[in-house]
């Protein structure tokens, strides 16, 4: 494997964060984690991260308002970080949600319903992190 890439996990749920940060580390990713999306917001600027796991329902700012916030050109520079949506909600009832409130599509590189293999999730984050020139 190549470089090890920094990958921020955004989840509200202190369990989920712990699981998802122990298996990307067994593949020598460096994790940063966040609870919500205004610290994702602030761990983006401060982290730099080269991919973003994000889940869609948290308290204070939700992953659909994070989604929105990166359209802004404040975030410009994170507009090319591969996100992956990872959430117990179906993918297209999120869809149609992120559609709805803003009237664009949902811009992700990858959805994934909670509950998730390691191996599986390794898999999907080792593709986009090749695609993206980080591994």
């Amino acid at each position: 494997m190549g470089a090890s890439a920094k990958i921020l996990v955004v989840d509200d749920d202190p369990d989920m964060r712990e699981a998802l940060q122990m298996i990307l580390e067994s593949a020598d990713h460096t994790v940063v984690t966040a609870e919500d999306g205004e610290q994702c917001l602030a761990k983006l600027k401060e982290e730099e991260p080269d991919l973003l796991i994000l889940d869609l329902l948290m308290p204070n700012m939700d992953g659909f308002e994070v989604c929105k916030a990166l359209k802004d050109p404040r975030y410009a520079k994170y507009g090319r970080m591969p996100i992956v949506i990872l959430s117990s909600v179906q993918e297209g009832v999120s869809q149609r949600r992120y559609e709805l409130e803003t009237g664009v599509q949902l811009d992700v590189d990858d959805y994934v319903e909670k509950p998730i293999e390691g191996s599986v999730l390794l898999e999907r984050v080792g593709k986009l992190l090749k695609r993206a020139g980080k591994e």
